[in-house]
């Protein structure tokens, strides 16, 4: 018997959350935290950190588990993930992955093999530098004439990402959207049932900026200046995530803060389209547009609960 796994991706401020909470609580699930920055501690407002009222109790993982300067990639997250699969299923709980960084979902649902060759840091250290001086462009095109795919695929701001690539290709001279797809060919390990959350492009960019100003009124401004002046850096990865890149350049005097919240608001929209692009190119999920629920997380539930009942899911 394969070892059931439910995922709820889809963008930002679409409704994730709370709605794995509330499926969570019905079939006796626990949430595994399928997103590239909640894993760092004191990263609270600007990653949209779940709270504790907000769990109801349900057991969160991979969430508050790394210091910001700690290093994490997809193949620590796929360990983890793994890891947390095997213990919620030895508890008798069913896992349910929740987040919106398609490729750590696509590691897991497709068991891919990274071919861990990463033994020497230098290469990585070199465009980690090139990148500071010149730009994320600079290193993102050096994709364009050896992986077209992945140089198309990946944003130059996703440096973890363009990175990773660069050095795959340095590694095995082969270019790493080629290996990807091949994986991405696999059969599930798992008895999958992958949801998709959508909703209308207009509501869906009203949620992100209200959600930006929510962020703002919360203490997001105060949460950067706590962690420069904790000595986290703005070079690194973790600072580099939405919500704190800008809000460093303000607390830098690059620009002023209605500047940055604009920035903010903007780049996060631009996110979630890509984000959709992502997942609209997945293969074997479910789209669930919650505004046809009214946004009704009873409604929408009970649509899950019939699917995992006629799928036996669990």
């Amino acid at each position: 018997m394969r070892k059931p796994l439910i995922v709820i991706a889809g963008p930002t401020a679409v409704g994730k959350t709370s709605l794995s909470v509330k499926l969570a609580k019905e079939i006796g699930g626990e949430i595994i935290s399928a997103d590239s920055m909640q894993v760092y501690k004191y990263m609270d407002i600007g990653t949209a950190k779940v709270t504790k009222e907000e769990t109801q109790g349900i057991k969160h993982h991979l969430i508050d588990v790394l210091e910001p300067d700690e290093e994490f990639n997809i193949n620590i997250f796929q360990n983890s993930a793994k890891k947390s699969i095997e213990e919620i299923t030895q508890n008798k709980k069913v896992p349910i992955m929740v987040g919106g960084t398609g490729f750590y979902i696509q590691s897991i649902i497709y068991d891919i093999d990274f071919e861990n060759t990463c033994k020497d840091n230098s290469y990585r250290e070199q465009l980690q530098k090139e990148a500071a001086l010149s730009g994320n462009e600079y290193v993102h095109d050096k994709l364009k004439d050896i992986d077209l795919v992945s140089y198309n695929k990946i944003h130059p701001n996703n440096l973890k990402r363009v990175i990773r690539a660069l050095e795959y290709y340095k590694e095995t001279g082969r270019p790493i959207s080629v290996h990807n797809e091949i994986e991405s060919k696999k059969e599930s390990p798992y008895n999958l049932l992958f949801y998709v959350l959508g909703m209308d492009r207009e509501l869906l960019y009203e949620r992100i900026d209200r959600r930006v100003d929510i962020m703002i009124e919360q203490g997001l401004v105060e949460e950067v200046q706590k962690l420069k002046e904790m000595g986290y850096s703005e070079d690194l990865v973790s600072m580099k995530g939405l919500g704190y890149k800008e809000i460093y350049g303000y607390l830098n005097g690059e620009y002023d803060l209605d500047r940055a919240i604009y920035i903010l608001k903007r780049d996060t929209r631009h996110f979630a389209k890509r984000q959709i692009t992502w997942f609209k190119r997945e293969k074997n999920v479910r789209w669930l547009n919650v505004d046809d629920y009214n946004m009704n997380l009873e409604l929408i539930s009970n649509k899950m609960l019939k699917d995992i009942e006629e799928l036996g899911i669990i």
